[in-house]
């Protein structure tokens, strides 16, 4: 049986970070501060209950529960609205490529990312019919660095964890993927994924028999 694929979206799939950073960017000014560039990675591969706590503690600003939701749903709102302008442009290189190789090989395939809007960000895309299940943020509790949205991703394949590679591009989804029992490839720097089992620069470098050789080596 060839080991299952499971990706995150953001950052591994698609590079909407722009997207989701300039909605942040866009709620602090409207709460009354600046959020700085320096806040992009931390703001990546986590819920947007999470995101918007994070980004009211740099801003200093305190909010009831009730208050926090219409934000994040004001945050919601204009994320989704600036998904009309989401092109294939925003696909990052070699991922269509590999996709198709996993297919035509019969490797199975899923999406598990914390955004609630990978569904649709993968539809509008048409990409969504590449992979068997796409877990997202509206499926799970708990968010990365939980191991959770992976592992519902590899009960749709039928697969165990540890017959799957989860492709991640941040720390927290690294941490998961490793915590859960799950083989990872990280997409992105060698120093900052440490915890990956293979660090590959993105997708257009990747090679799948070569990833699981090096998983059984």
């Amino acid at each position: 049986m060839k080991p299952a694929c499971i990706f995150d979206m953001d950052g591994v799939l698609v590079d909407t970070a722009d997207y989701h950073f300039e909605t942040w960017r866009r709620l602090a000014e409207k709460l009354g501060f600046v959020l700085g560039d320096n806040m992009r990675e931390q703001l990546k591969g986590i819920s947007r209950m999470a995101s918007l706590a994070i980004v009211l503690e740099y801003g200093g600003i305190k909010v009831s529960e009730n208050e926090q939701k219409k934000l994040a749903d004001l945050k919601n709102k204009w994320y989704i609205e600036s998904l009309d302008e989401v092109s294939h442009k925003v696909v990052l290189p070699g991922v269509i490529n590999f996709l198709h190789s996993l297919r035509e090989m019969g490797v199975e395939c899923a999406v598990g990312s914390a955004s609630r809007n990978a569904a649709i960000t993968l539809k509008s895309l048409e990409l969504d019919d590449l992979f068997v299940s796409i877990v997202d943020g509206n499926d799970v509790i708990h968010t990365k660095p939980n191991p959770e949205v992976f592992k519902n991703a590899a009960r749709d394949l039928q697969y165990k964890e540890s017959d799957c590679i989860v492709f991640e591009d941040s720390q927290k989804g690294v941490k998961a993927a490793k915590e859960g029992g799950f083989n990872c490839v990280g997409i992105g720097d060698k120093n900052s994924l440490k915890a990956a089992d293979i660090v590959i620069s993105g997708l257009e470098a990747a090679n799948y028999s070569h990833i699981v050789s090096k998983m059984k080596g």
